[in-house]
């Protein structure tokens, strides 16, 4: 069984190194941002991971497109490589100039955690509604200490950033953190107290942002939620 485990693991981290070669490929095709601004639902803002463009979240963009998000990307991240603190400024930078309100975040990874300062640190007047994120390393990755650069050395659990945005409990209830049973790059996996988790029988980092089950679990976190039902009055049994 553990060989089983193990042949499984390797298979998944090679197919997802594939999957993340392929969409850096397609980053420079001719699909633009103003593809995707056009819908009468709620607004979705993207922020994609480290080393990564929006273009690597355009299986989970055009799922909420075609049900009538108009769907925002921030080219000014760029790969993604600065300070949570600033790219979250830059985000919010960008809710103010287009004044989008009621905003649903969608993030990869990093962008994540992203969200979550800017829902916490920096939303004073109630822009973002809501996030999800699928695979972001909330609680840290341990392979961080091991990384040969401070922009990736930052996704340690003791980093000030990271720990500060484990005690901000209040918004993790706003926050649907949907994961694999096996991630590359987080072996601690996404699981966030008080969120609504949701692990999916997937395999792999950037892999996952293709996978039916994924854009399922994104497209239900996305949906409106139902009414809560009026309690029955006196007078509604009265003929």
């Amino acid at each position: 069984m553990r060989n089983e485990t193990l042949a499984a693991r390797a298979s998944w981290a090679v197919r997802d190194w594939a999957y993340a070669v392929r969409w850096q490929l397609q980053s420079l095709g001719p699909t633009t941002a103003d593809d995707y601004r056009d819908g009468d639902g709620q607004p979705v803002v993207v922020i994609p991971g480290v080393y990564e463009t929006w273009h690597f979240m355009r299986p989970l963009m055009d799922a909420l497109h075609d049900r009538g998000h108009p769907v925002h990307v921030l080219p000014v991240l760029r790969h993604n490589l600065r300070p949570v603190p600033e790219s979250a400024a830059d985000v919010f930078a960008y809710l103010e100039e287009h004044d989008l309100r009621n905003v649903l975040v969608l993030a990869h990874s990093k962008g994540g955690l992203i969200g979550k300062y800017a829902m916490t640190r920096l939303d004073d007047h109630g822009r973002l509604d809501r996030m999800v994120a699928v695979s972001t390393p909330f609680a840290g990755s341990g392979y961080a200490r091991l990384a040969p650069v401070r922009h990736l050395r930052v996704f340690r659990a003791a980093d000030p950033v990271l720990a500060g945005l484990a005690r901000e409990l209040d918004a993790n209830a706003r926050i649907t953190s949907v994961y694999g049973v096996f991630d590359t790059l987080i072996p601690e996996g996404s699981e966030l107290a008080g969120a609504t988790n949701v692990r999916l029988p997937v395999g792999g980092h950037f892999r996952i942002l293709g996978d039916e089950l994924t854009r399922a679990a994104v497209l239900a976190a996305a949906a409106p939620a139902a009414p809560t039902p009026r309690a029955p009055s006196p007078g509604d049994f009265s003929r």
